[in-house]
């Protein structure tokens, strides 16, 4: 019989995955599992017929939890705040078309516009297609009203995007079409990648220099980047994945980065770049 902590270990990076969805940040995340991890360990769990249906209970109400209480920091937050960007590897399987799109950066930056028991359910029935019944007696509503927090969780997110539909090479094409385009500093190629509604974000966290509002529309995005690039010059750049998804990271003037992007219709509609240097720990310099 494998003992407590081999059957925790089993699940860990599954929880680790559930746990980043709904936080959006791998430090929040991994301090959820820990404590899940304490009381497995804490608890008389002999007669726990279903370990994975126990761990994914306790893991979601810990960073429901959690959530609550980041709403109100991320409000105090210095600029826009956006999701820690990580490797896909170390967050469980990505065995379905819900596992893959409830992990894109693009989807998981919508998410914050939900509620927190919005954004429970949603990732609860998307990705880990749990029924409502089951995700009723997690976050403790009526399975009537878990319904109904997926039907606004899913018309929030809509928003005119193709959801569940992969991008793959479209999508890996473009981003070096950017790529090679803002290495060479041409903007008229630049702007033909861009959506006519494309926004810029830039989260440094106030401690680096970024943008502190959004960048709104082609032309501003266009005038943005390119007096980026004629003061900031590239010291590197190279692609890189994240959250299961083509990205940049680079150098301007000396300050690393990590760029994401939402593309939709062959068009880049996000452009989403961390600068705050505590949530590029996870990736490779």
């Amino acid at each position: 019989m494998p003992d407590e902590t081999e059957v925790f270990e089993r699940y860990r990076p599954l929880l680790i995955g559930l746990a980043y969805r709904l936080l959006g940040s791998m430090w929040d995340a991994e301090d959820a599992v820990q404590e899940a991890y304490l009381r497995w360990t804490g608890a008389d769990t002999a007669g726990v017929e279903e370990p994975r249906a126990w761990l994914i209970t306790v893991v979601s109400r810990l960073a429901l939890d959690q959530l609550k209480s980041a709403r109100v920091t991320r409000e105090a937050y210095v600029g826009p705040w956006l999701p820690e960007p990580v490797a896909a590897a170390d967050l469980g399987p990505l065995d379905t078309a819900e596992l893959r799109d409830t992990l894109s950066y693009a989807t998981l930056h919508m998410m914050e516009r939900l509620s927190p028991p919005e954004r429970a359910v949603f990732v609860l029935r998307e990705a880990f297609e749990l029924p409502y019944g089951d995700i009723a007696r997690i976050i403790g509503v009526p399975a009537a009203s878990c319904r109904q927090h997926h039907r606004r969780a899913r018309a929030r997110l809509a928003d005119g995007s193709d959801r569940f539909e992969p991008s793959g090479a479209d999508h890996a094409a473009l981003v070096g079409r950017f790529l090679d385009a803002a290495r060479g500093g041409d903007l008229a190629t630049l702007g033909d990648l861009l959506a006519e509604d494309v926004t810029a974000w830039n989260d440094g966290g106030g401690k680096v220099r970024a943008a502190l509002r959004p960048v709104t529309g082609r032309d501003a995005v266009l005038a943005f980047v390119g007096g980026l690039l004629s003061r900031y010059p590239f010291d590197d750049v190279r692609p890189i994945e994240v959250n299961g998804g083509p990205a940049i990271a680079a150098t301007m003037g000396g300050q690393r980065q990590v760029v994401a992007f939402d593309v939709r219709g062959g068009r880049i509609h996000g452009i989403y770049a961390v600068l705050n240097p505590d949530k590029l720990t996870r990736i490779a310099a």
